[in-house]
């Protein structure tokens, strides 16, 4: 049974490489006990207020989100409201402090990026708002050192993805071709770590030929992927992989590589993008369904369920020639 007070303690120490399996944590080793919380009194209204805080609209990942968060909260009888934060994690903190004013019954948080987001999760916990993250985990040392907990991370199987794209890699290149690999990622994010990871270890693993010989900051965007590659290629002219995790990251990539061939790009999927060479393959995500499905998750939580801690998501692999639906994204 839950109690009248949500309980705001972090939980064990976290730890970022999970044995095993080399998992990035997500932030749920500082969940909050859902056994322990209860609802906001604003839960019982007629129609529940949901906040719900973005980063951007800039890339079609966050446009499909917030298409699913507003959809499914209408056919649910809550009202929704999104802020997009404009990649400023300060804007985000803001936008949230002022939705928590308004006494919401749940917060969704996809964080700008993943420590500052501790922040912001400390913000609801004092409010007594539930915290349900998505896409982007919140670094689990901030939060214990907030104090602050989550209900609950969904979002992709990250490192899954990464292995998904260093198999496809064996596949095409063979085990014991030589493979001089660089990524363009984002190091401030949990999953972008979490799909590098995956990548790493199952290339490593898979061919002995294989190393990662440099890693550039894209920042989740198109333009400044363009120019982290550009300065990556130029200055390691032996490269002839690069892996991209995010979409944004992918599709700047390819534009640095225009029409040289002597390089294949793997990656997260940029948005409708047909996969012929340079681009080699890539894997996507589904944040319409993602926002929606958090959507059922605040639902269930309401009408008495407890809620997982981590619910991971599998992703669609595509090959050459094929082309990702509108929606499917990295």
């Amino acid at each position: 049974m839950r109690r009248n007070t949500l309980i705001a303690t972090a939980g064990a120490a976290a730890v970022l490489l999970l044995a095993g399996c080399g998992a990035i944590d997500t932030g749920t080793n500082t969940s909050a006990d859902p056994e322990e919380a209860t609802l906001p009194e604003s839960c019982s209204e007629e129609q529940p207020f949901i906040g719900v805080a973005l980063p951007n609209l800039t890339n079609p990942y966050y446009v499909a989100m917030q298409r699913g968060f507003e959809e499914a909260g209408a056919d649910a009888g809550f009202e929704v409201q999104v802020q997009i934060a404009n990649d400023d994690d300060a804007q985000q903190l803001a936008q949230v402090q002022a939705l928590l004013e308004q006494q919401p019954c749940a917060l969704a948080l996809n964080g700008v990026k993943s420590e500052p987001a501790a922040a912001i999760v400390a913000a609801a916990n004092q409010a007594g708002v539930p915290v349900f993250t998505v896409n982007v985990g919140v670094d689990p040392e901030s939060l214990e050192a907030q104090g602050a907990s989550i209900m609950q991370y969904l979002g992709a199987d990250n490192y899954a993805g990464g292995q998904q794209m260093a198999e496809l890699v064996l596949a095409d290149l063979g085990a014991d071709a030589e493979l001089n690999i660089g990524f363009v990622t984002e190091p401030d994010e949990t999953p972008t770590v979490t799909r590098d990871q995956g990548f790493e270890d199952t290339i490593t693993a898979g061919n002995p030929n294989a190393q990662i010989v440099a890693s550039v900051d894209g920042n989740v965007q198109p333009d400044a992927s363009l120019q982290a590659t550009s300065e990556l290629l130029s200055g390691n002219p032996d490269i002839n992989v690069i892996f991209a995790s995010t979409g944004p990251a992918t599709y700047g990539a390819l534009q640095a590589l225009g029409d040289r061939t002597d390089v294949a790009v793997y990656g997260f999927c940029a948005s409708e993008l047909t996969i012929e060479a340079p681009y080699a393959g890539c894997v996507a995500q589904e944040p319409e369904s993602y926002g929606r499905q958090v959507i059922e998750q605040i639902a269930g939580f309401i009408a008495g369920e407890t809620p997982e801690a981590e619910i991971l998501l599998p992703l669609k692999v595509f090959g050459e020639g094929e082309t990702p639906a509108p929606g499917e994204v990295g």
